[in-house]
Order: structure tokens, then sequence, then C-alpha cells
């Protein structure tokens, strides 16, 4: 039988978190699901998983958390590094408060977090650290810029630790979902950039429609929680995991069709061209 595991999944409010912590729950593991509030977490505790309260921008909450794991668990085996929102809006229109808030939450957050989990995950050379990345890290598009870019550097450090942190037993999977059903669009709705006086105003429409994007076509959150626990919980997990749609075909599209085709399909996609004054019909043609 597989040793039971313990696991920390952070941002488990809703959505991905949530359905990360009932299927290791499932699964037989300790799970310890964690958001800002441990209230946000009563439907999770009543099926038996441990809420904790845990913000990942905040220190002093990181170290309290851990201490708790120590405390009750004296190891940790599988960390999730989920917690996170999305910012959109044009770059132009994004305060430095809003990127900073960006990249504290979905960048630094996670890397202070493994550093707080390390000392519970050294001793049995053997674990796992999950890194929830994205699609749009890879391929972003107009009104993405702040999400995409966080999401990009969550994979380069991923890159990073996977290789620093192999000679010690540690495992480092970054998924990079595409569409998945959640609450991520509604929340990300609350984090539109768009000044009053936004030269992208016309477009507000679009704009909104981007932060929503995820959630049209997409995978459950159950089975993409399935897929994730499934390769965590593997004796060698793989580096890199992509689920739902769009995980492969919108890569694709960055690697094999030129620059210009892509930066034309996107800004017709998302209107640019209306800024310019009117619509272009000389749309390049894909690749054959």
């Amino acid at each position: 039988m597989m040793q039971q595991k313990i696991v920390l999944i952070t941002g488990c409010s809703s959505g991905i978190g949530a359905a990360l912590a009932e299927e290791f729950h499932r699964l037989g593991h300790i799970v310890y699901a964690s958001a800002r509030t441990s209230t946000a977490l009563s439907a999770l505790t009543v099926l038996g998983v441990r809420g904790l309260s845990l913000d990942v921008t905040d220190a002093q909450s990181i170290v309290a958390a851990m201490a708790r794991i120590k405390a009750e668990q004296g190891r940790l085996d599988v960390l999730v590094n989920n917690a996170g929102f999305g910012l959109f809006g044009a770059v132009a229109d994004l305060s430095a408060e809003d990127l900073r808030r960006q990249l504290d939450t979905n960048v630094v957050g996670p890397v202070q977090v493994l550093r707080a989990a390390l000392p519970l995950m050294l001793p049995q050379r053997r674990a796992c650290v999950v890194n929830i990345g994205s699609v749009a890290g890879i391929t972003p598009t107009p009104f993405s810029g702040g999400y995409s870019a966080s999401k990009a550097a969550l994979h380069i450090l991923s890159d990073a630790m996977r290789m620093e942190l192999a000679p010690f037993g540690i495992h480092v999977l970054t998924v990079q979902p595409g569409s998945i059903l959640s609450r991520f669009g509604s929340n990300s709705m609350a984090n539109v950039a768009l000044p009053a006086d936004s030269i992208y105003g016309v477009l507000a429409k679009r704009i909104r429609a981007r932060a929503g994007a995820s959630q049209k076509g997409g995978m459950s959150a159950e089975v993409m929680a399935q897929m994730v626990a499934a390769a965590a919980l593997q004796d060698h997990p793989p580096a890199i995991l992509r689920i739902g749609p769009n995980s492969f075909r919108m890569p694709a599209l960055k690697r094999w069709w030129p620059v210009a085709w892509l930066d034309r399909k996107y800004s017709r996609m998302f209107a640019l061209e209306r800024l310019a004054g009117g619509s272009r019909q000389d749309t390049p043609q894909p690749p054959r």
C-alpha cells in the first residue's frame, strides 16, 4: 500500500485548491488545506481535511503554519503551491502597487513557502513540490501581461529549483493548466486594471472578457485534481504536466507560428486595431 503522505496545499478556499485537498484526502493522505482565513475552509474541514490559516504574502503566517505541521506531523511530503490570483489589463495601466501585489502573491509567495517547508521535507530525502503555473505563462495575450509574467517567472523558478533540489530527493512538478473551471474567472473580474483615463477604455468589454476567458470550455477542477495528485504521488513525478483545453495548443502556436502572425491574430481577437482608427484585412495566413 502507498505510504500515507503529509500534504500541504495553499489557496484552498475554492476551485482548484479545494479540489486538490479533497482528492489527496480521498486517497487517504493527511491534508492541510490552507487559505488566508480558516473560515473559508469549513466545507473541507467537515470532510476531515485539516484547515490551516496561511497567507503566502505574510512571513509570520508562513512560519506559524509550518510550526503547526511540525508539531503535529514532524514532516511534510508534498507541498502544493496553488495560492495566487490573476491581474488583467493593459501593461501600461498596471500601477506599481498592482504589479508588486501580483508578483508577491504568485512568485515571491511560493518561494517563501518552499523555504519555510524545506526543513520538514529534507530529512526523509523523498518529497515533492508542486507549483501550479499556467499556459498563460508560455503564451501571453493582450491584457494578461501581469498575470502571464508572474506565471512565466514561476515556471523559470521551478526549472531552477527542480535541478537544485534533486540531490536531496525532492522532485519539483510544474503544472501548466489551460482552461479549468473554477472561480478564477469571477475572482479575476475584481482584479482588472482599467483606470478611468485609460487609453484602452473603449476595449473595456474585451479586457473583462480576457479576465474570464479561462472558464470557457474548461476541464473540471475535480478532474484536474485527480491528474495532479496521481502525478505528484509517483516515485518519479514528471517535470511538467499540462492539463486541460489549450494547454498543448497554445504552446504549439507560440513555438511554431511566426511572431508577426500571432501578434496580428491576438490583436484582432482583442480588437486592438480599433485603436488605430480602423480594421485591417491583411491578416497573415497561418503556415501550412
